[in-house]
């Protein structure tokens, strides 16, 4: 069922963005092809012999308002210089400029490698100063918008994924020697009487009983790099006593919650490396909200595993 309520959100999501880049094309939203009017001023003098000559770029508010159709205003100036290239005299905003819309977001198209807003002059004359500037044309703004998201987070992703392995690596291979030795057995004898209320379903000498206690640890300092390892291995265990492959059992869902929770003794370090010795201040509001966080996941997950529905899908029931 998430996979198609995905599914139709990105299908919603396109659609919209295909119905607004048609609205602003159909409108003419970005005036493409046509020159914007410009007044130009040469702190340094104009040598049209030089190949870049610095320039006072300005643009009158009410020509700007009247071209674009927008209330928006330009600053009474712009840095930039004039560039001589094949192609004719390119003018170039500085880069950082603070533009108005929809310059702006012809801007994040129309920009050099130095990422500087950039036209080709047409109808420059040196001694009256004006000139007009034709951008590079502007279409489909929000759908490109969407692809850009979707590549940037998909490069994201891999690079998470890619960072995990290793702790993932070391984390497990460690889990495999505590298992060998017999340490995770120890530990499950020591912390049966605290899980074993949350977790009725689980045998009481099951290995993932010391899973979920070594997720839970690491839950509790903050040690969030070991705490996803040993939350998938402590739902590996889980599954092993689950008589189904596509339903989770009560007992998945309370260790869900617990960790959804996140109670935390030790504040992140995040926090720790923002604002250092002020974290004090915070923490037992911190506390005082993962506790209460904590409470609420663990009686929601029980009274919602009494209800009628989900006890018909309970996979332990059913079995």
């Amino acid at each position: 069922m998430l996979n198609y309520i995905w599914a139709g959100l990105i299908i919603s999501s396109l659609l919209f963005a295909i119905a607004y880049d048609i609205r602003d094309i159909s409108g003419d939203k970005y005036r493409n092809g046509q020159p914007l009017p410009v007044e130009l001023a040469f702190p340094e003098g104009f040598d049209p012999a030089a190949r870049r000559v610095p320039v006072e770029i300005r643009i009158a508010s009410d020509q700007y308002a009247s071209f674009y159709r927008t209330e928006q205003a330009p600053a009474p100036s712009y840095p930039g210089y004039l560039l001589q290239t094949k192609e004719g005299t390119q003018l170039r905003f500085a880069a950082g400029s603070k533009l108005p819309e929809p310059l702006a977001t012809i801007g994040k198209v129309s920009r050099s490698r130095d990422e500087e807003l950039q036209g080709l002059l047409t109808g420059f004359t040196p001694a009256a100063g004006t000139a007009g500037v034709v951008f590079e044309p502007v279409r489909f703004v929000k759908l490109n918008a969407i692809a850009s998201a979707a590549i940037d987070f998909a490069k994201t992703g891999a690079e998470i994924a890619l960072s995990l392995v290793g702790v993932l690596s070391l984390f497990l291979g460690l889990l495999k020697i505590a298992e060998d030795s017999g340490i995770v057995f120890a530990l499950v004898k020591l912390v049966r009487p605290i899980l074993r209320p949350l977790f009725p379903e689980v045998p009481a000498d099951h290995p993932a009983l010391g899973m979920i206690a070594l997720n839970l640890t690491a839950t509790l300092f903050g040690l969030g790099n070991a705490a996803t390892p040993f939350g998938i291995k402590a739902m590996e265990e889980l599954q092993k006593l689950n008589p189904s492959e596509d339903t989770a059992t009560n007992s998945m869902v309370m260790l869900m919650a617990i960790n959804t929770a996140g109670i935390q003794l030790v504040p992140p370090v995040l926090l720790l490396a923002l604002m250092g010795t002020q974290i004090n201040t915070l923490i037992f509001p911190i506390l005082i909200t993962s506790v209460l966080g904590l409470i609420v996941a663990i009686v929601a997950a029980r009274l919602l595993g009494r209800l009628p529905g989900y006890r018909a899908s309970d996979p332990n029931r059913k079995a």
